[in-house]
């Protein structure tokens, strides 16, 4: 029989393991799209992979998630970023845009290949619920990066909509994104207002409820 504090550890243990694979996952379809759409700097960087040390950022996929999760109560963490060059692409806007499409994607396909798992083991509680928190924190993980603020996926993908001059003011943001974006996250937190939640949380309950989720 398993006890309460077992199943919490198994199935604790289980959701992070595939939830960091999920992470793997989106990288390894920006390298493989980039690939595909004429540029190959990925592969020859071997980030065209599904092995985990490929694309661990030891800041980002260890220590900034425990670091923001014991001093602001929330869980942000990143892969190492996939090299590419757009100017391999034939079409520098939409190719670009595609590539980062390609990771909020696959999240979007992991949820739905778990929610086929979720249906299929209602009469196991600890894969059901397991697969539970994989859907929601896959869904989750594609709408946050589809915000359009540097250096999310969002940001490249509606930069295929922008002028060409548009555009590459709108690139020239990119560097200090992460600072817009860390000031939107932590600032909002301490006026206590959930903007990101407010943002992310409408289309991840709405793909959970298509699915049948919940």
């Amino acid at each position: 029989m398993i006890t309460a504090s077992l199943f919490k550890l198994l199935t604790n243990t289980a959701i992070i393991v595939l939830v960091f694979y999920s992470i793997i996952i989106h990288e390894f379809c920006h390298a493989l799209a980039a690939y595909w759409l004429g540029d190959d700097s990925a592969k020859r960087a071997g980030r065209l992979s599904l092995n985990p040390l490929k694309h661990i950022d030891w800041f980002g996929t260890v220590l900034l998630p425990l670091f923001l999760f014991f001093t602001a109560g929330f869980i942000y963490g990143y892969a190492k970023p996939v090299p590419f060059n757009p100017y391999n692409f034939k079409n520098l806007k939409r190719d670009s845009g595609l590539t980062a499409l390609a990771g909020p994607v696959s999240n979007i396909l992991i949820a739905i290949a778990f929610a086929i798992v979720y249906h299929l083991a209602g009469f196991i509680p600890i894969v059901q619920h397991i697969a539970f928190y994989v859907i929601f924190l896959n869904l989750l993980l594609a709408f946050f990066n589809l915000i359009p603020v540097p250096p999310l996926d969002g940001s490249k993908v509606i930069g295929m909509a922008l002028t060409d001059n548009a555009y590459y003011k709108w690139t020239m943001q990119e560097r200090k994104g992460m600072i817009y974006l860390f000031a939107i996250i932590i600032g909002s937190r301490l006026l206590g207002l959930n903007l990101i939640g407010t943002i992310v949380m409408p289309p991840v309950q709405f793909v959970m409820h298509l699915l049948g989720v919940g």
